[in-house]
């Protein structure tokens, strides 16, 4: 019977998550919410499916585990070490102004300093799991906003032993609520917590060591020797048994799970194993992640917002936008620029997992009511429902004012030369290196601050510009150029400029970056030469599988000049039917055929034969086309940027 309900609770869950999280998804919601959203569904104020919540939370809490186990996994020691300042700098004074900031907004509305404080301390947390999952799936966890948000959560855990220290002395016994048991033991009971805590502190800094040290001198070892038995089942039974061992280690001594987990993904960061490890850990931190943010759903408490629906609602919201203030003015004082420091502030705006932990423990320790820790936990659980209604706003209304338009004022451009490269990213760096080895001046433009000023540190002068806009191109002296290079990564922005340049400077040539084959195509209408970025690396890349797989490096050469040459034909053809859909598909159909039929027929021919193909056609030349539009005039010149 028992089993029977287990397998039918597995069933709602994979039910709700299958169908809600790829909705959530396709509409640009994104996939926490849509777990949020099934948790409410499938539990009691749903349609009840769930009733037994609490279990539910315990299991689903591995998935923070796992999530800090493969975070730390990223992070070798000195890594972490480079980090000190965000954690101990950025993560502190997060934690000190939110407790103070709520503390003082709470008390004028009547609540009493202890609980006021209480609920501040409950506020400065904020959800790693939510926090980490959203920068995940936005590939910015290892840019500046994603390690500035990990800094400050992983001081939230760090804190986690002086804020239960802070709630046990705000309770009556202590002397902190001003109740009868405080005018008789408060001395007492204040001098015995504080005696406590010592200690904590000194088990969690002692726990700490050890595990540092054992992970260096016994944990590799021993990972060996499971390596070794060559059984990939055994190997994840102890790599989750290493994680749940070190997470309920710490959880024993007052310190939450996710740190224990975090600290043993660090010892083995920089091991032989780290990669095996992270993709066998991945498919159940996935699962229980998602199965954490249905169980968030589920302990919402919808009879409580109805019933006050606006207070509810007001004090997440205010909490929320307090966070966001205290967020975005500590990310511009610790030099977030403008967008990474919005993807800071919302990722860390709502109030986190762990309150519902310190709101517990308030009630035990008579610092809160029954009925405010039940209010609490309602503001907690629809604060964590407005960060992807946030960005779902921030993706919409302020991203692109923030990519289109920038608040900084362009550079001064003080040099005319007679090309100009616009972006210095892994594209445009290869170009511009390669014209200045040969001594032609180039004046170089990027829309990134944080690029013009790495760039400047290593030798390359850089302006600040968005190419797009007429007056930047103008300062650059665009109708003094012979040649301009679009290396920036945003289609729409080279669609504009190209247009621009065509109509108003005319001499003019243009070479473009095309990010895809549907780019390229539209340049190539254009009339603008078109460089598709991954083509030629990965024909060299095709070319060197065949000869892996036991093609000759003659044949493999020959083929891929064919494959390139065959490419540009089906190019040229699908240029002439326009966005005809039904008639590209049936040329690339037939081009399949075609290039099959030329590459049996090629592997036909004797060694050091390249058929009818120049075998000057390299697979890394670019296409003959393409030369023969840049002018003769542009003459290599000493003057160089």
């Amino acid at each position: 019977m028992q089993e029977h309900h287990f397998l039918t609770q597995a069933l709602v869950y994979l039910a709700a998550a299958s169908l809600f999280v790829p909705l959530f998804k396709r509409i640009g919601l994104g996939s926490v919410l849509g777990y949020l959203v099934a948790g409410v569904a499938i539990g009691s104020w749903g349609l009840g499916l769930i009733t037994d919540q609490d279990a539910v939370r315990e299991v689903s809490e591995l998935g923070v585990v796992l999530l800090l186990f493969l975070v730390g996994l990223e992070l070798n020691p000195e890594r972490l070490w480079s980090l000190r300042r965000a954690i101990f700098g950025l993560g502190s004074l997060q934690v000190l102004v939110t407790i103070g900031l709520v503390s003082l907004a709470l008390m004028p509305m009547g609540m009493h300093w202890s609980a006021a404080v209480a609920f501040g301390m409950a506020a400065a947390m904020s959800s790693t799991a939510i926090a980490l999952q959203i920068l995940a799936e936005r590939n910015v966890l290892k840019a500046a906003p994603g390690q500035s948000a990990f800094a400050v959560s992983l001081f939230q855990d760090l804190a986690v032993i002086p804020i239960l220290l802070g709630l046990s002395l705000l309770g009556p016994a202590a002397g902190g609520a001003g109740g009868v048991e405080s005018s008789i033991a408060g001395g007492a009971g204040g001098a015995a917590s504080a005696a406590f805590s010592w200690f904590t502190l000194a088990k969690a800094a002692a726990l700490i060591a050890v595990m540092v040290i054992g992970g260096r001198y016994l944990l590799r070892p021993l990972l060996h020797l499971i390596a070794l038995t060559r059984m990939r089942e055994i190997f994840i039974a102890f790599a989750l048994l290493l994680i749940v061992g070190s997470a309920v280690l710490t959880q024993s001594i007052g310190l939450s799970m996710a740190l224990g987990s975090f600290i043993a993904g660090v010892l083995l960061a920089d091991s032989d194993y780290r990669m095996e490890l992270e993709v066998d850990i991945e498919p159940f931190k996935g699962l229980l992640l998602g199965l954490f943010f249905i169980a968030v759903g589920m302990s919402i408490d919808i009879g409580l917002i109805l019933a006050s629906p606006w207070k509810i609602l007001g004090l997440a919201l205010a909490i929320v936008l307090l966070k966001l203030l205290i967020l975005g003015s500590l990310g511009a004082l610790f030099r977030l620029c403008r967008e990474d420091g919005w993807l800071f502030a919302l990722s860390l705006s709502q109030v986190g997992e762990f309150a519902f932990v310190l709101i517990t423990q308030a009630q035990a320790d008579r610092v809160l009511s029954p009925v405010q820790a039940a209010t609490a936990n309602a503001v907690i659980a629809v604060s964590m429902l407005t960060t992807p209604l946030l960005f779902l706003i921030f993706d919409r209304w302020l991203a692109p004012h923030y990519r289109n338009k920038s608040n900084r004022a362009p550079d001064i451009i003080d040099v005319r030369n007679r090309v100009i490269i616009a972006g210095m990213g892994r594209f445009g760096q290869i170009i511009a290196r390669l014209l200045m080895g040969r001594k032609y001046g180039i004046t170089i433009i990027d829309h990134n601050a944080v690029q013009v000023e790495t760039m400047g540190r290593f030798g390359y002068r850089g302006y600040y510009g968005d190419v797009s806009r007429p007056d930047v191109l103008e300062a650059a002296g665009i109708d003094e150029a012979s040649l301009l290079v679009l290396a920036i990564d945003d289609p729409e922005a080279i669609q504009q400029t190209v247009a621009h340049v065509q109509r108003e400077y005319p001499k003019v040539t243009i070479l473009a970056r095309a990010r895809s084959r549907t780019d390229a195509l539209e340049l190539r209408r254009a009339k603008v030469p078109a460089i598709r970025e991954t083509f030629a690396s990965a024909l060299e890349v095709a070319e060197l599988s065949l000869v892996a797989l036991g093609d000759t490096p003659e044949a493999a050469r020959r083929a891929a000049v064919q494959f390139r040459a065959q490419d540009e034909r089906q190019f040229n053809a699908q240029l002439l039917v326009g966005e005809d859909e039904d008639k590209l598909i049936a040329i690339a159909t037939k081009g399949r055929r075609e290039l099959i039929q030329l590459l049996e027929n090629e592997s036909d021919q004797p060694a050091g034969a390249f058929s009818s193909i120049n075998p000057s056609a390299a697979p890394s030349a670019v296409p003959s086309a393409i030369p023969s539009a840049i002018p003769p005039t542009i003459q290599p010149s000493e003057h160089k940027t």
